[in-house]
């Protein structure tokens, strides 16, 4: 799957530098000189990330990055800056960054970083995929079945399920069956693990 990287500096010379070594490195890369200019343009639905001027007239990069988490595009970012002072990197990691790079920066570093950092991207947009799917496959569940799942979870026996719910033992067998396939899992733990990433909690613990 072929990834991008976006290179995001008010300075020219060093906005071209960085689009070259990127190619040389066989990597996709976009330039662009305003914060603005990269905001208004979508992101691929492929692994990207972003190398980010700290300093830029108008908005800043931490400006840039608040407002990339807030459309819900959070791409892994590497900070670049001419001043690598001790607060300025602290700031830059609470930000959320994944690298603070100082110019002059090493190509190699540099290379490793955004490698590092795509591959962060993939591995975050496949949680965002399953996770998705696991939505979708919830949504498949009737009300009855939704029920189950949640006292399931809880660690109950089909027997207390049975008195809860009011209704028969081989009834909550059946139930839980069809909520092990359509949510595909395999086991309890299987599906113990689904509820939690789905942030669903058990109606009951035994």
């Amino acid at each position: 799957m072929e990834s991008t990287v976006f290179v995001l500096d008010d300075d020219g010379m060093v906005r071209n530098a960085l689009l070259r070594l990127l190619a040389s490195a066989g990597l996709s890369a976009r330039g662009f000189a305003a914060a603005d200019e990269f905001l208004c343009t979508p992101l691929p639905d492929t692994p990207c990330c972003l190398l980010l001027d700290m300093k830029m007239p108008g908005s800043d990069g931490f400006e840039v990055v608040r407002r990339l988490e807030q459309r819900g595009d959070a791409i892994p970012v590497i900070f670049i800056s001419g001043y690598g002072t001790i607060p300025a990197t602290v700031m830059a990691m609470k930000a959320g960054a994944h690298e603070f790079l100082t110019k002059p920066i090493e190509d190699e570093r540099l290379l490793n970083a955004v490698r590092d950092a795509l591959t962060i991207a993939e591995r975050q947009r496949h949680l965002r995929a399953e996770h998705a799917a696991s939505a979708s496959r919830l949504e498949t569940l009737t009300p009855r079945e939704r029920e189950v799942l949640e006292l399931a979870i809880g660690g109950l026996l089909n027997k207390q399920i049975a008195t809860e719910l009011g209704i028969s033992e081989i009834t909550v067998k059946v139930h839980k069956r069809r909520v092990m396939d359509k949510m595909q899992t395999k086991t309890l733990a299987d599906l113990v693990r689904a509820a939690e990433r789905l942030q669903i909690h058990s109606a009951r613990q035994r």
